[in-house]
């Protein structure tokens, strides 16, 4: 008798793990599938827009401060493809430029000291370019690196999902030869 209660408690888990294996497979495809959809989707919109970092050797990039030199020098010259690059892009290059547009004011603030004088052409150029510069970052950051860093975390769940499978798997092979020696 005990050793029929011993043949059912081991059937139990190892259809609880053979449940599991299917489950974890099944993750790890839906997590792939997030993961490539995401990579596609930010790389295709990236590509279509065609902006590519400024060389070393040209003016704009000279003119950047010397950490946004750092950082932008490892994509040199590139297209902006990925969400890693638009980070950079974002931050260390369209952020230097709006910095320096109404002497560090953001779009918001502008707005509000063009309204307290709305003759202002100044102000009103550079609410502009502001808002162009702002949207631009934003939506780099936002739709180019956000979008792919979920990307990027759904790929690490797509991996370690599928190794939750294969460790489940064998202990279920385990559990199916223990099983059959009972």
């Amino acid at each position: 008798m005990a050793k029929n209660n011993r043949k059912t408690i081991d059937t139990v888990f190892v259809s609880l793990g053979l449940i599991a294996t299917i489950f974890l497979i099944l993750a790890g495809i839906g997590s792939w599938y997030g993961y490539s959809f995401a990579d596609n989707n930010v790389k295709d919109q990236l590509t279509a827009e065609k902006v590519y970092f400024p060389t070393t050797d040209s003016l704009a990039f000279k003119s950047l401060p010397a950490a946004d030199q750092t950082e932008m020098s490892k994509y040199a010259g590139q297209q902006l493809v990925n969400g890693k690059q638009a980070k950079v892009y974002a931050n260390n290059y369209i952020n230097v430029h709006l910095s320096q547009i109404a002497g560090g004011k953001t779009y918001s603030q502008v707005s509000a000291a063009l309204q307290a004088d709305p003759t202002n052409t100044t102000l009103k150029v550079q609410q502009q370019l502001l808002f162009q510069g702002e949207t631009l970052r934003g939506l780099l950051l936002g739709d180019g690196y956000g979008f792919w860093m979920f990307g990027q975390i759904a790929w690490y769940a797509s991996y370690v999902s599928f190794l939750g499978a294969i460790i489940m798997a064998v202990l279920v092979i385990f559990g199916l030869r223990r099983i059959n020696k009972s």
